[in-house]
C-alpha cells in the first residue's frame, strides 16, 4: 500500500451516525476476493436510486461536485460498526478516500482501515462539527492532514489527534502487518535454519 505522510484534499461531509459496514459496502458485492473494483459500490444504496447502480441519487453527497473527488471523509459517531468485513476499507480506498475523520469508530473497522492504508482520525465532536462547517464550502474548504505531526488543519485552525505509534509507523512506511514482518525476512530465515540444526525433530 502507499505510504501516508501528508494529505490535503476535499472533504466529503457524511452527516450520519452509526454507519455500518453493510451501508459502506452491501453484502451482494462481497463475492470478489481481490481488492480492486469495490469503489463503484461504495454506499451503493445511498448513492443510487436503483438496484443496478445506473441512476444516481442527486441528493447524496458523493454525487455532488466537488465531493466526487473527495479524499477525506467526515463522519459522525461509531462509523464502521457492524460486521468485520474488510471489503469496507477496500471500497473506501478504491473510491479514493485516504483519511476518515470522526468522533469514534468501531474497533475492528478501525484496525482494518489502518491495515489497508487509510488513516482514521478521532477528534472531539465539536471539532468535527467545525470541520463539517468548513467542508460545506467544497473545494475552497480543503482540509490538510499531517500524520507525522498528528495534526489536522483547516481554515486557519489546527486539531491534534493521537494514534498508536506502531500503526503510525506502518502508515508512514506503507506497510500492513504482513509487510512489517517481511522486513525481518533475513532474521526469520536465519532463525529457521538454526532451529532445524538444533531441533531437527521439529522440521
Amino acid at each position: 500500500m502507499d505510504p501516508f505522510i501528508t494529505l490535503t484534499g476535499i472533504a466529503a461531509p457524511l452527516d450520519r451516525s452509526n454507519v455500518d459496514t453493510d451501508a459502506i459496502i452491501p453484502k451482494q458485492f462481497l463475492r470478489k476476493i481481490e481488492r480492486a473494483g469495490f469503489g463503484k459500490h461504495l454506499f451503493h444504496e445511498w448513492r443510487y436510486a436503483d438496484y443496478d447502480g445506473l441512476k444516481e441519487n442527486p441528493d447524496f453527497i458523493l454525487n455532488k461536485e466537488p465531493y466526487r473527488k473527495a479524499t477525506i471523509l467526515l463522519a459522525r459517531d461509531n462509523f464502521g460498526c457492524g460486521s468485520s468485513r474488510e471489503h469496507a476499507p477496500w471500497a473506501l480506498y478504491d473510491f479514493g478516500f485516504r483519511c476518515i475523520i470522526a468522533p469514534s469508530f468501531a474497533d475492528i473497522f478501525y484496525n482494518n482501515c489502518i491495515n489497508n492504508g487509510i488513516l482514521l482520525v478521532r477528534l472531539k465532536a465539536d471539532e468535527v462539527d467545525e470541520l463539517f462547517a468548513i467542508a460545506a464550502f467544497g473545494a475552497s474548504g480543503r482540509i490538510a492532514v499531517d500524520l507525522e505531526k498528528q495534526v489536522v488543519a483547516a481554515a486557519g485552525k489546527k486539531y491534534s489527534f493521537s494514534i498508536d505509534p506502531f500503526q503510525k509507523e506502518c502508515l508512514l512506511k506503507g506497510l500492513n502487518q504482513i509487510g512489517w514482518t517481511l522486513q525481518f525476512g533475513d532474521n526469520i530465515e536465519a532463525f529457521e535454519k538454526k532451529l532445524a540444526v538444533e531441533k531437527p525433530w521439529l522440521a
